[in-house]
Protein backbone atom coordinates (compact mmCIF):
# COMPACT_ATOMS: atom_id res chain seq x y z
CA UNK A 1 0.00 0.00 0.00
CA UNK A 2 1.91 3.09 -1.22
CA UNK A 3 1.34 6.12 1.06
CA UNK A 4 2.73 9.35 0.51
CA UNK A 5 3.97 10.51 3.74
CA UNK A 6 5.55 13.82 5.14
CA UNK A 7 8.98 12.98 3.76
CA UNK A 8 7.87 13.30 0.62
CA UNK A 9 5.75 16.58 1.08
CA UNK A 10 8.89 18.18 2.35
CA UNK A 11 11.16 16.97 -0.39
CA UNK A 12 8.61 18.78 -3.04
CA UNK A 13 9.32 21.51 -1.11
CA UNK A 14 6.62 23.60 1.68
CA UNK A 15 8.20 27.05 1.87
CA UNK A 16 5.42 29.28 1.31
CA UNK A 17 3.06 26.71 1.09
CA UNK A 18 -0.43 26.44 3.11
CA UNK A 19 -0.09 23.13 4.91
CA UNK A 20 -3.48 21.63 7.24
CA UNK A 21 -2.76 19.35 9.26
CA UNK A 22 -5.13 17.29 10.93
CA UNK A 23 -3.58 16.53 14.26
CA UNK A 24 -5.18 14.33 17.43
CA UNK A 25 -5.30 16.84 20.20
CA UNK A 26 -8.17 15.31 22.63
CA UNK A 27 -6.76 15.56 25.63
CA UNK A 28 -8.23 14.88 28.91
CA UNK A 29 -8.69 18.39 30.98
CA UNK A 30 -9.51 18.27 34.00
CA UNK A 31 -11.01 22.59 35.07
CA UNK A 32 -9.83 23.66 31.61
CA UNK A 33 -6.24 21.90 33.07
CA UNK A 34 -4.50 19.53 30.77
CA UNK A 35 -3.96 16.27 32.57
CA UNK A 36 -2.22 14.03 30.03
CA UNK A 37 -0.70 16.39 27.31
CA UNK A 38 0.83 12.83 25.24
CA UNK A 39 -1.19 13.74 22.19
CA UNK A 40 0.08 17.12 22.45
CA UNK A 41 3.54 16.26 22.30
CA UNK A 42 2.94 13.40 19.97
CA UNK A 43 1.49 16.23 17.49
CA UNK A 44 5.17 17.83 17.77
CA UNK A 45 7.77 16.25 14.92
CA UNK A 46 4.84 16.77 12.18
CA UNK A 47 3.85 20.58 13.07
CA UNK A 48 7.60 21.11 13.95
CA UNK A 49 9.05 19.84 10.95
CA UNK A 50 6.53 21.72 8.55
CA UNK A 51 7.32 24.65 10.55
CA UNK A 52 10.85 24.76 10.26
CA UNK A 53 10.35 24.26 6.80
CA UNK A 54 8.72 26.99 6.05
CA UNK A 55 5.39 26.09 5.70
CA UNK A 56 2.30 27.82 6.61
CA UNK A 57 1.01 25.60 9.15
CA UNK A 58 -2.80 25.51 9.96
CA UNK A 59 -3.98 22.82 12.28
CA UNK A 60 -8.07 21.24 12.69
CA UNK A 61 -8.48 18.91 16.04
CA UNK A 62 -11.29 18.29 18.43
CA UNK A 63 -11.76 18.31 21.80
CA UNK A 64 -14.29 16.53 23.58
CA UNK A 65 -17.51 15.62 22.53
CA UNK A 66 -19.36 19.00 21.60
CA UNK A 67 -23.32 19.57 20.93
CA UNK A 68 -22.93 21.21 17.59
CA UNK A 69 -21.95 24.48 18.45
CA UNK A 70 -19.73 26.74 20.74
CA UNK A 71 -18.95 25.31 24.28
CA UNK A 72 -16.28 27.19 26.29
CA UNK A 73 -15.09 24.12 28.20
CA UNK A 74 -14.66 22.43 25.16
CA UNK A 75 -12.44 25.41 23.48
CA UNK A 76 -8.85 24.67 22.01
CA UNK A 77 -7.63 27.77 23.94
CA UNK A 78 -5.27 25.66 26.69
CA UNK A 79 -4.30 23.07 23.86
CA UNK A 80 -2.86 26.09 21.78
CA UNK A 81 -0.59 27.59 25.10
CA UNK A 82 -0.11 23.75 25.98
CA UNK A 83 1.41 23.31 21.77
CA UNK A 84 3.26 26.58 22.15
CA UNK A 85 5.14 25.14 24.95
CA UNK A 86 6.19 21.94 23.23
CA UNK A 87 7.15 23.59 20.05
CA UNK A 88 8.80 26.52 21.51
CA UNK A 89 7.29 28.98 19.24
CA UNK A 90 4.26 30.65 19.87
CA UNK A 91 0.86 29.33 18.11
CA UNK A 92 -2.15 31.13 17.61
CA UNK A 93 -5.40 30.42 18.24
CA UNK A 94 -8.64 31.28 15.91
CA UNK A 95 -11.77 32.58 17.30
CA UNK A 96 -14.01 29.98 15.05
CA UNK A 97 -13.15 27.33 12.76
CA UNK A 98 -13.53 28.43 9.32
CA UNK A 99 -15.14 32.28 9.96
CA UNK A 100 -13.74 35.88 9.78
CA UNK A 101 -10.88 35.42 12.43
CA UNK A 102 -9.77 32.03 11.39
CA UNK A 103 -10.02 33.64 7.84
CA UNK A 104 -8.14 37.04 8.47
CA UNK A 105 -5.35 34.57 10.68
CA UNK A 106 -4.46 32.10 7.86
CA UNK A 107 -4.14 35.39 5.41
CA UNK A 108 -2.05 36.69 7.69
CA UNK A 109 0.56 33.96 8.02
CA UNK A 110 4.09 34.16 7.52
CA UNK A 111 6.75 31.42 6.67
CA UNK A 112 6.79 29.56 9.71
CA UNK A 113 3.78 30.52 11.26
CA UNK A 114 1.75 28.02 13.05
CA UNK A 115 -2.48 28.01 13.74
CA UNK A 116 -4.55 26.42 15.42
CA UNK A 117 -8.26 26.68 14.79
CA UNK A 118 -10.72 26.20 17.18
CA UNK A 119 -12.25 22.94 17.24
CA UNK A 120 -13.21 21.39 14.84
CA UNK A 121 -16.81 20.00 16.18
CA UNK A 122 -18.00 23.62 16.79
CA UNK A 123 -19.25 22.90 13.52
CA UNK A 124 -21.59 20.78 13.00
CA UNK A 125 -20.97 19.60 9.19
CA UNK A 126 -17.85 18.57 10.72
CA UNK A 127 -19.69 14.67 11.43
CA UNK A 128 -22.66 15.55 9.03
CA UNK A 129 -23.93 12.46 7.45
CA UNK A 130 -24.80 14.86 4.29
CA UNK A 131 -21.47 14.46 1.86
CA UNK A 132 -22.61 17.63 0.97
CA UNK A 133 -22.61 19.41 3.96
CA UNK A 134 -19.30 17.91 5.19
CA UNK A 135 -17.96 19.13 1.39
CA UNK A 136 -18.65 22.82 1.97
CA UNK A 137 -16.59 22.82 5.05
CA UNK A 138 -13.74 21.13 4.10
CA UNK A 139 -13.76 23.53 1.04
CA UNK A 140 -13.99 26.26 3.77
CA UNK A 141 -10.61 24.51 5.27
CA UNK A 142 -9.10 24.62 1.28
CA UNK A 143 -9.46 27.63 1.63
CA UNK A 144 -7.51 28.68 4.38
CA UNK A 145 -4.66 27.30 2.92
CA UNK A 146 -4.59 28.10 -0.72
CA UNK A 147 -4.92 26.40 -4.34
CA UNK A 148 -1.18 25.01 -3.73
CA UNK A 149 -1.80 23.94 -0.52
CA UNK A 150 -1.48 20.48 1.05
CA UNK A 151 -3.21 17.95 3.43
CA UNK A 152 -0.96 15.92 6.55
CA UNK A 153 -3.01 13.64 7.91
CA UNK A 154 -1.45 12.95 11.57
CA UNK A 155 -4.39 12.05 13.96
CA UNK A 156 -4.47 8.44 13.60
CA UNK A 157 -7.10 8.36 16.16
CA UNK A 158 -9.64 9.75 13.81
CA UNK A 159 -8.48 8.25 10.46
CA UNK A 160 -11.07 6.17 10.31
CA UNK A 161 -13.84 8.57 10.54
CA UNK A 162 -16.00 9.88 7.29
CA UNK A 163 -15.33 13.77 8.37
CA UNK A 164 -14.85 16.94 6.50
CA UNK A 165 -11.46 17.82 8.39
CA UNK A 166 -10.32 13.55 8.07
CA UNK A 167 -11.99 12.67 5.05
CA UNK A 168 -13.19 15.29 2.56
CA UNK A 169 -10.14 17.40 2.12
CA UNK A 170 -8.17 14.50 1.49
CA UNK A 171 -10.53 14.65 -1.46
CA UNK A 172 -10.10 18.14 -2.34
CA UNK A 173 -5.77 18.95 -1.24
CA UNK A 174 -2.85 16.29 -2.13
CA UNK A 175 -2.67 14.20 1.00
CA UNK A 176 0.05 12.92 3.00
CA UNK A 177 0.64 10.98 5.89
CA UNK A 178 2.06 12.22 8.90
CA UNK A 179 4.42 10.94 10.87
CA UNK A 180 1.97 9.30 13.50
CA UNK A 181 -0.04 7.85 10.82
CA UNK A 182 2.92 6.88 8.82
CA UNK A 183 4.33 5.01 11.62
CA UNK A 184 1.03 2.95 12.11
CA UNK A 185 0.61 2.33 8.98
CA UNK A 186 3.87 0.95 8.74
CA UNK A 187 3.29 -1.77 11.71
CA UNK A 188 -0.29 -2.59 10.49
CA UNK A 189 1.55 -3.64 7.01
CA UNK A 190 4.29 -5.77 8.95
CA UNK A 191 1.29 -7.60 10.90
CA UNK A 192 -0.68 -8.10 7.59
CA UNK A 193 2.14 -9.03 5.11
CA UNK A 194 3.89 -11.26 7.97
CA UNK A 195 3.60 -14.94 8.07
CA UNK A 196 4.71 -15.49 11.88
CA UNK A 197 2.40 -16.21 14.87
CA UNK A 198 3.44 -13.61 17.48
CA UNK A 199 1.47 -16.48 19.50
CA UNK A 200 0.01 -19.72 20.01
CA UNK A 201 -4.19 -19.50 20.52
CA UNK A 202 -5.14 -22.47 23.11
Amino acid sequence: MAVKTLSDLLAEGVEGRGVLVRSDLNVPLDGGTITDPGRILASVPTLKALADAGAKVIVTAHLGRPKGGPEPEFSLAPVAAALSEALGRHVQLAGDVVGTDALARAEGLTDGDVLLLENIRFDPRETSKDDAERGKLAAALVELVGDDGAFVSDGFGVVHRKQASVYDVATLLPHYAGTLVAAEVKVLEQLTSSTDRPYAVV
